[in-house]
């Protein structure tokens, strides 16, 4: 029988350190629930056939779009469209949870410095 413990996000926080490196700590359908910890700017990149979900956990971040900017405090959600070019940016260290295609690599068809092709589970 699968398990249907609950998934302590804080604790999964908890348990690393580094920035932009998202962990895998649930799969939903075919897309993966992931946390992350953000300190800094992201490049920009789009995800052509998915939309992206992102929920603060803990912290502030913005979101640059080519056209403005959406800021999201503690609690706030956001769906980025696919197609639509995007940074992420965190002034500070910033908990985040994303919804993500699964397998689906963070920089998507932007290869960077940041890029994690396979992401480790949590």
């Amino acid at each position: 029988m699968t398990s249907l413990a609950p998934t302590s996000l804080a604790g999964k926080l908890a348990g690393f350190a580094d920035h932009w490196n998202p962990r895998v700590v649930a799969d939903y359908n075919d897309h993966e629930v992931r946390v992350a910890k953000l300190e800094g700017a992201f490049i920009w990149h789009s995800h052509a056939e998915t939309d992206e979900l992102f929920l603060v956990l803990k912290g502030a971040m913005r979101i640059e779009f080519r056209d403005g900017i959406a800021e999201l405090g503690e609690g706030d959600l956001l769906v980025v469209p696919k197609g639509v070019e995007h940074r992420p940016v965190a002034d500070a260290e910033c908990h985040i949870l994303l919804i993500d295609r699964a397998g689906e690599p963070n920089t998507v068809g932007q290869p960077s410095h940041l890029t994690r092709q396979a992401l480790e589970r949590a």
